[in-house]
């Protein structure tokens, strides 16, 4: 078990402030001072630093940090299930980005709780640098989510690849010309998701290629629902660019249409991820395993 010191030190991880971790825990925020400071005679090292009036972690703090979130993370987990023995039941905590849970996970999910009545699976929906803290804060066990991301603390596996597609109202004079470059869509209004979306770092890394940004554009507009800029697009309000799981029932229906880009496509995989070196990673990947099986046709 993690000792009060480790717990203190992983609250101040979290909260960035030594009266918030004394509030969090109940203790005074004299203690947590101490807590912090036998860590770090223990170890030899700073753990945390001032930046401005911002605490923030050094670089063995950072290192502590990893080390002690994923036994936290286990000892969470082993004592879960040394309860579901009593119970016969399993439990796992998922955390998926917004288009896979709307659009790429929702059914084989469906299915596999079906086939697995003892296993209760909590779905947390977020985008994806909320997810990969939640995942290092060992809030969440496993996720699926897009865009890029430090792999250096984490086990992945690709799930599947998806296209970006760049959509638009259907008739108008973008969908019926011939293929264009993003250099040829600057002067749009463009619709975007919100910063920390694997869609959006995906769109961004695309644009970077070409000497551009999301800057470059005439106009731009955050919405975090794709369902909002599907709307506004059908609305012709502006154009956007989404995976083609997200769009594929209205370009088929007709309510939006794709635009003919030129050039190669851009494609991202949706990755699995859990932490590496967790005692529980047979049970991950084998969760893994099953969802995948269940998402092919």
């Amino acid at each position: 078990m993690l000792n009060f010191r480790a717990r203190t030190f992983l609250s101040a991880c979290r909260t960035r402030n030594y009266t918030r971790t004394a509030e969090e825990l109940s203790i005074t925020q004299p203690a947590v001072s101490q807590h912090i400071a036998y860590l770090e005679r223990h170890y030899g090292m700073k753990l945390f630093s001032y930046v401005g009036k911002r605490l923030e972690l050094t670089t063995a703090g950072e290192l502590l940090y990893r080390a002690l979130s994923g036994m936290a993370h286990d000892e969470r987990l082993a004592e879960e299930a040394l309860a579901d023995l009593r119970t016969g039941r399993e439990r796992l905590s998922f955390g998926v980005t917004l288009t896979v849970g709307e659009y790429l996970i929702a059914r084989p999910l469906a299915r596999y709780l079906s086939m697995h009545p003892h296993v209760d699976v909590r779905v947390e929906q977020a985008g994806t640098e909320v997810l990969l803290r939640r995942l290092r804060e060992g809030e969440i066990d496993c996720a699926l989510i897009e865009g890029y991301f430090d792999k250096h603390d984490l086990a992945w596996r690709e799930f599947c690849m998806q296209e970006l597609v760049g959509v638009c109202a259907p008739g108008t004079e973008l969908s019926l010309g011939g293929p264009v470059g993003f250099e040829g869509l600057l002067e749009r209004h463009i619709l975007v998701r919100e910063p920390g979306s694997g869609t959006r770092a995906v769109l961004e890394h695309a644009l970077a290629e070409r000497n551009l940004s999301l800057a470059s554009f005439a106009r731009m507009t955050e919405v975090s629902s794709l369902n909002i800029i599907k709307a506004f697009v059908a609305a012709d309000v502006g154009i956007s660019f989404l995976y083609e799981a997200a769009v594929r029932e209205e370009l088929e229906a007709g309510r939006l249409a794709r635009i003919p880009l030129a050039g190669p496509s851009v494609d991202h995989a949706i990755t699995f991820v859990h932490l590496a070196g967790s005692v529980f990673e047979e049970r991950f990947e084998r969760f893994f395993e099953e969802l995948a099986a269940l998402s092919r046709p």
